[in-house]
């Protein structure tokens, strides 16, 4: 508990990891999209008049969660593709899509010690695209993987 007169600062947004079948996923630079969930609206208007009344429409959404990972050719890259593949049958000819739905975890730390927690349930993979390819360049080759899913909670860091 704090005490009187003292100051809490903020964690800062470094230090985090993600985990995927309870494996750490190393390589991950960024996260974006993590939003608890959040409800549609229904504009009802007032008939005769100019009001608009906004009503919940008791449909939950979340955002899709946003990955990006350097590549490195570590097994992490294959893991990752192994899930793309196998998600929409890529060597297969249906067209079902989404077929594996993986949960995960998005752990905040604080000096190494796990401080918040994102549970993510039933995701899949949407897309995976990769950076330019550009001679000169000094950056690294990174891997943005779209992941939509069923529901974010947010947990108490184990």
């Amino acid at each position: 508990m704090p005490q009187v007169g003292e100051i809490w600062e903020g964690y800062k947004a470094t230090e985090f990891v993600i985990m995927i079948d309870g494996t750490e996923s190393p390589g991950v630079t960024k996260v974006t999209g993590l939003n608890e969930g959040m409800y549609d609206t229904v504009e009802q208007p007032d008939g005769g008049g100019f009001r608009i009344h906004k009503i919940s429409s008791s449909k939950v959404k979340f955002d899709t969660l946003v990955i990006e990972r350097r590549v490195d050719g570590s097994p992490e890259d294959q893991r990752w593709q192994d899930w793309w593949r196998s998600t929409f049958y890529l060597s297969e000819n249906r067209s079902l899509g989404s077929r594996v739905r993986k949960s995960g975890q998005i752990i905040k730390r604080d000096n190494g010690v796990p401080v918040l927690a994102f549970m993510f349930f039933d995701g899949w993979i949407k897309s995976s695209k990769f950076t330019d390819l550009e001679a000169g360049s000094d950056g690294f080759l990174t891997q943005t993987i779209e992941i939509e899913h069923e529901g974010l909670e947010r947990i108490p860091a184990a």
